[in-house]
């Protein structure tokens, strides 16, 4: 680790801050097909994205052109499942600062927010890009996990036109990992590692709140009629502020699922399957599947949902196989 003090450290990355670095380029322009596989993945029913006699009855977009959810903007210029940026994408380091810094000795990293911004919609034909900027780095802070840096990377999402239709400001954390006691004659315990507790707003704290009271509360549009999972503040049919709950029975059936192998992430059991459920009420969630060897796990088996308290003051609704000739024996 290095003897540098927190002062030298910040003169020493100051001159990477604010360098924008791009672009990074779209492997495809902006599809109907791909639109078409976001919505029904997330089950996001606008008919604005893709009915063209809704756009021509209702709204200022061309019918024949499908428009993107505004939650689609960062896949547009995400890297392939090689890890390759798109053609002409820059190869220039983003991420020096965050390498001075573990140079430094602060190896650790955690993601603290992610806030996003959309300017407009983007269509069917348009095609994305995006800037990074490192805007920057705190003075050193001491937090309960360690001393350490935060972080704070602008992305500008562009068109074809370079026109700005979405921006994201993420924090990160960049903390010194605690050494070994000196003179410590064997390895300490580690301690207990645990989730990290969801954070209870305004808008989805009755969401938390009822799975400790014992109930999966999905919410109703109070005008239409329509039920939303996740909880949000606004129904996406009707655009009304209006709602309150329904209980779900807990029952469904497996949408469809990922088992994870690697890397083994604390306080997780591996390997972890995790599944999107088709809710008997008709919505969707993301959950765990418990009891059930990942060989016979089926998309379309039917679950059912055992309320977990995973440690204190969190309950989570975790899933296992309503047949139990699928369930692993203990």
């Amino acid at each position: 680790m290095s003897d540098s003090s927190a002062a030298d450290i910040l003169n020493k990355i100051k001159p990477l801050m604010h360098k924008r670095v791009g672009p990074y380029n779209s492997w495809n322009p902006v599809s109907r097909t791909q639109i078409w596989q976001w919505c029904s993945a997330m089950g996001d029913h606008n008919p604005l994205y893709l009915d063209d006699q809704y756009r021509a009855e209702h709204s200022e977009f061309a019918a024949d052109k499908a428009v993107a959810p505004p939650a689609m903007m960062q896949m547009w210029s995400m890297r392939d499942v090689n890890g390759h940026d798109g053609p002409g994408s820059t190869t220039d380091n983003l991420f020096e600062i965050l390498d001075a810094l573990e140079q430094e000795g602060y190896a650790g990293i955690m993601a603290v927010s992610y806030d996003q911004t959309f300017h407009r919609y983007l269509e069917e034909g348009d095609r994305a890009h995006h800037y990074s900027t490192i805007i920057n780095v705190s003075d050193l802070k001491t937090t309960g996990i360690g001393k350490g840096f935060f972080v704070t990377q602008l992305a500008e999402f562009m068109d074809q036109n370079d026109e700005l239709f979405a921006e994201a400001r993420i924090t990160y954390f960049k903390y010194q990992v605690p050494k070994k006691p000196a003179g410590a004659s064997k390895p300490s315990a580690p301690g207990k590692i645990n989730r990290i507790h969801p954070v209870e707003n305004h808008d989805h704290a009755h969401f938390w709140q009822g799975l400790r009271d014992g109930k999966l509360l999905i919410q109703k549009c109070d005008d239409c009629g329509e039920l939303r999972h996740p909880p949000q503040p606004m129904c996406e049919h009707c655009q009304s502020l209006r709602w309150s709950t329904i209980e779900s029975k807990g029952k469904g059936t497996v949408y469809t699922y990922t088992v994870m192998h690697y890397p083994e992430i604390p306080p997780f059991d591996y390997p972890n399957a995790i599944v999107l459920v088709d809710l008997e009420e008709g919505v969707r969630i993301v959950s765990q599947l418990i009891g059930t060897k990942p060989d016979d796990i089926k998309v379309g088996m039917s679950v059912e949902m055992k309320l977990t308290e995973v440690q204190e003051d969190m309950t989570l609704p975790l899933f296992h196989a309503a047949d139990p000739s699928t369930t692993e024996k203990p």
